[in-house]
């Protein structure tokens, strides 16, 4: 009896333990020293037995070719394996699955240069072999992981790469899911559950690359930038970190030698470093990096050359990186950037498509920026994964705030080893992220029961963890759990919080929305006196029902349930400390097979197949107004259908009362 109640005790206390940092891992780019080539295609892949599902590593299919043990069917690489086929075993298949391809290093690879092999993403869990060797394991879907293989490659042969991926969720993984035994018709079923509603997608979901670096090469690079004298004067901090042959015998001989060119190519700021690789650029009439909407030219980006030299100047490597020059601040009151108010106004999204899953999808990223810019969002948030580091990009080129949250959704059970993976998601995604100038805040979790016991002291180390790696963002996370209830908010810098009235609370009573709202929002902040977003709210919509008067899923309701919420917005605008509206979400998407979805969540302002809903246009003209209110942006020519000239009759009397 004693022995379980300290065993009990024991499982409650969680301790604040120090985090394995990351290492390397800067994007794939070509420059003069350096040489990239894409791994995506067709790969094999076999499904693994769910009741056996490491079958394949005490076998070790990774010694062969994957067909010469199994049968095999092609698998395109990035996607999502899930929806490819006509088969239900493999859309909800729980445990491993293997790829592999073949692949050829040319004999140029072998002269005095370093190879690696870099995914961009594997979810859940990967182990990558190399001609039959171990390369890498990595745990933590949609964040990449790359490894070394220049002592496991042939030179001008063939070569195979082998991928065991693990879609397995429990409650020490991020995000925490179970998995039970059901006895089925012809036997037992391994099924796998989770609570949150997106579907668990599973795959090599982003590209895959190898690529070269000198011996002595650029490892890392972190960069900040500030401004001064009324935006005139832009500030490029760099911190250079190399490795390497050279790097480890004769530090003190390395420098870099640092450019910043403009848009048009031109060097507006350069400098050479000493021994400790870093030090500052500044650049004289800067051209600041702003918000879409904001201002006429936003997102505008420079291209920061970094050139890594030894012994004798020699030119050892160069790596290029864009960079936004701005500022962020903020208070009890406010978020700024470079100095002005902001007023957040987007989504929440998913990375989700019909066939390809989470795969990445090109031509589907660049339709959504080009949604979001239609509609006049200015942000989005990654909910509830980090995003691509594609995206990442274009949210850079095209001015679109993120709200950057790691995959910590309706976390519970406070544990230590749930701790420990947590803290590290942030600190991959902090690392993967923190030189994009489009990344204003980290969102440490997604609707977390933070009333369950153990989450203030859970959450406190998370946020702290995350402030230590960049105090140059705040710190946010979705709670849904009522301001009385939670133990969490108090260590955010900014509230955000996700409630569905009029949908989940009081379903069909649009006449219990606005009140409810602003109540919530105002309680939000009179308790910890902190900036309030409200980052969902939302109703599902079936494309194409129409009921008058309006009734749930029809897109009268969506659209009615909208305008009953953006009252309440107006009403709390007239307090600085309101900072933002969030939809959810973007566009539909698929969930798990439940009763309540059918074919997936239906909240998106947009289809799944990014479509407008009747809503998308009046979010349209809701964006632009506040827009044009606190930015001064100017109205889209066709934001307003043309309707009828109609004038005042010629006896009738108008004053501007009429407008």
């Amino acid at each position: 009896m004693g022995w379980g109640i300290r065993s009990f005790f024991k499982s409650l206390v969680i301790l604040n333990r120090e985090i394995s940092p990351t290492v390397g891992m800067l994007y794939p780019r070509e420059s003069e020293t350096r040489e990239v080539r894409s791994l995506d295609g067709l790969w094999n892949f076999v499904k693994s037995d769910p009741t056996n599902p490491t079958q394949g590593v005490r076998d070790k299919w990774f010694l062969d070719d994957l067909s010469r043990v199994q049968d095999t069917i092609p698998m395109p690489v990035p996607a999502s394996y899930n929806d490819i086929t006509t088969q239900n075993d493999l859309r909800d298949h729980v445990g491993t699955v293997w790829y592999d391809r073949k692949f050829f290093v040319p004999r140029s690879w072998a002269n005095k240069q370093r190879v690696w092999l870099r995914f961009g993403s594997v979810h859940y869990e990967a182990f990558v072999y190399v001609n039959g060797e171990m390369a890498v394991r990595h745990e933590m879907g949609h964040l990449p992981f790359e490894a070394e293989i220049t002592n496991l490659v042939k030179y001008g042969e063939e070569n195979r790469i082998t991928v065991m991926c693990d879609n397995a969720l429990i409650q020490t993984t991020v995000p925490q899911g179970k998995i039970t035994e059901v006895s089925r018709d012809d036997g037992v079923a391994i099924v796998q559950t989770y609570t949150f509603d997106f579907f668990n997608y599973a795959g090599i979901h982003r590209s895959v690359h190898l690529y070269t670096t000198p011996l002595t090469y650029i490892e890392e690079m972190e960069i900040t930038t500030d401004l001064a004298k009324d935006n005139n004067v832009g500030f490029v901090y760099y911190k250079v970190k190399a490795n390497g042959t050279a790097a480890n015998e004769a530090v003190n001989n390395l420098y870099v030698r640092v450019q910043l060119r403009n848009k048009d190519g031109a060097i507006v700021a350069n400098e050479t470093s000493n021994s400790d690789l870093k030090g500052v650029l500044e650049v004289q009439k800067v051209l600041p990096w702003w918000p879409y909407l904001m201002h006429p030219d936003p997102g505008y980006l420079y291209q920061l050359e970094i050139f890594l030299h030894g012994e004798n100047n020699e030119l050892l490597d160069v790596y290029r990186q864009k960079v936004g020059i701005r500022t962020l601040s903020w208070n009890n009151t406010s978020f700024m950037i470079n100095g002005r108010p902001v007023y957040f106004r987007g989504f929440g999204r998913h990375e989700d498509s019909d066939i390809r899953g989470k795969g990445l999808d090109l031509a589907l990223m660049t339709r959504d920026f080009n949604l979001l810019k239609w509609i006049g969002a200015n942000a989005y948030r990654t909910s509830h994964y980090p995003y691509s580091e594609e995206s990442m990009q274009f949210a850079d080129e095209n001015g679109i705030m993120i709200i950057d949250e790691c995959p910590s959704v309706d976390t519970e059970n406070f544990k230590q080893e749930l701790l420990d993976k947590h803290k590290s998601s942030m600190e991959q995604l902090i690392h993967r992220d923190r030189n994009h100038p489009s990344v204003v805040m980290w969102s440490i979790a997604n609707e977390p029961r933070t009333n369950q016991l153990n989450a203030g002291s859970y959450f406190q180390y998370v946020a702290n963890h995350t402030r230590e790696l960049d105090p140059s963002r705040p710190v946010t996370a979705a709670i849904a759990v009522s301001s009385n209830d939670d133990k969490a908010a108090k260590f955010l810098d900014v509230i955000s919080f996700n409630r569905y009235n009029g949908w989940y609370s009081n379903p069909g009573r649009l006449d219990m929305i606005t009140k409810r709202v602003i109540d919530e929002a105002t309680n939000w902040h009179k308790k910890h006196n902190k900036p309030v977003i409200m980052s969902e709210y939302g109703a599902d919509t079936v494309e194409g029902l129409h009921l008058l008067p309006a009734y749930v899923w029809s897109e009268e309701y969506q659209t009615e349930l909208f305008s009953r919420h953006f009252k309440a917005f107006d009403t709390l605008r007239k307090q600085p400390w309101f900072i933002g509206e969030f939809v959810w979400n973007f566009a539909d998407f698929k969930t798990a097979q439940t009763v309540t979805r059918v074919g997936g969540n239906k909240k998106g302002v947009f289809t799944r197949n990014r479509q407008p809903k009747a809503v998308a246009h009046l979010l349209r003209k809701r964006y632009f107004a506040l827009g044009r209110e606190v930015d001064q942006c100017n109205f889209p020519e066709d934001l307003f259908t043309y309707i009828a000239d109609v004038g005042p009759s010629r006896n009738a009397k108008h004053d501007d009362a009429d407008l």
